[in-house]
């Protein structure tokens, strides 16, 4: 079907602007009661996104979907409530389990790894629950059992479009001359490196540039990851001017965020100002004349005789005593 005769075209992120529920749900209301052509190419996305997506098509009843390019994820379970599924004969397939977002930073003790290990295991357990379901789905479509999707969906390889349509996913592969095959471009790439789906083997697009990208990337993806050493380093001023325990450290860089490196910087200014505050006042003094002699006073002597105590009066009226004697 030429691409101008679709009533839907979802691409992109699922459940981005471009494949959002919403808009799905607005043409199917247009097109009530009348068959509805949807253009899918897409790397996946939100499962949330593409379970309702499918269910949107499986109420309409009359939705046919097709596959261009590269498509993965959640874009194919978007696809499994539609009556009727294509794919151009160039364009890709891949199904994998599900993941979910994760990161943890700093350093733990005894008891907070345990306390991530325990949150870690039911997050696994939650998506040993959404692998089985969204398995069972491609299994219905493709009449096979849910363990067989299982197995498939733990190596997560790329299907070819004969691929797919041998293993059921799709009910035909067309060949239509405005399809051109997929072409991975860098920023295909970097999509598919950061949402952990392997690299197609499909044609590269020529430039001396990306070919060294590409290379670099594809070492990247298929290469461990490097361990991280971090610690905790006191630095009891910079601590005290963050209000915190300690600098952490990941492979001797510390990392500080914009507001604490905004903190340092108002510190150091406003040291700064100081010192030249005071710089200023030492400057004035050493510029001022110095007093002569002449406005030097004896402020004792302008005190009056300083009090004496209890023991210098009992000494001086002893030797007075002694001497009145002496004289008599």
């Amino acid at each position: 079907m030429p691409q101008n005769q679709y009533n839907l075209h979802l691409k992109g992120f699922v459940g981005g602007a471009d494949f959002d529920r919403n808009y799905v749900d607005y043409v199917l209301d247009r097109c009530a009661g009348k068959p509805v052509a949807v253009l899918i190419d897409s790397l996946g996305g939100s499962v949330a996104t593409a379970l309702s997506i499918a269910a949107a098509f499986r109420n309409h009843g009359q939705v046919s979907a097709h596959f261009v390019g590269m498509n993965a994820s959640a874009a194919t379970i978007a696809s499994l409530g539609a009556a009727h599924i294509s794919i151009d004969r160039n364009a890709m397939y891949l199904v994998h389990k599900c993941s979910s977002a994760f990161f943890e930073w700093g350093s733990l003790n005894a008891d907070q790894f345990r306390t991530l290990i325990a949150d870690c295991e039911k997050v696994a357990a939650d998506l040993d629950k959404l692998d089985v379901n969204i398995a069972s789905m491609y299994a219905a479509k493709c009449k096979k059992k849910t363990q067989c999707l299982l197995d498939l969906m733990k190596v997560g390889g790329w299907l070819s479009a004969q691929d797919a349509l041998e293993w059921g996913f799709v009910d035909e592969v067309t060949d239509l001359a405005d399809e051109p095959a997929p072409v991975l471009t860098d920023a295909v790439a970097s999509e598919l490196t950061a949402a952990g789906i392997p690299i197609p083997n499909v044609q590269v697009q020529k430039s001396d540039a990306f070919s060294a990208f590409f290379a670099r990337l594809a070492a990247l993806f298929q290469s461990k990851p490097k361990s991280q050493i971090s610690m905790n380093k006191s630095f009891p001023k910079i601590c005290s001017l963050l209000n915190i325990d300690a600098v952490s450290f990941i492979n001797g860089k510390a990392d500080l965020s914009e507001e604490q490196l905004a903190g340092i910087e108002k510190a150091l200014v406003i040291n700064a100002d100081a010192i030249a505050a005071l710089e200023e006042k030492v400057n004035a003094l050493n510029a001022a004349p110095a007093d002569t002699s002449s406005t030097v006073v004896n402020d004792v002597a302008s005190e009056g005789a300083l009090q004496k105590s209890e023991v210098e009066l009992f000494c001086d009226a002893y030797n007075s005593a002694k001497l009145l004697y002496k004289q008599v």
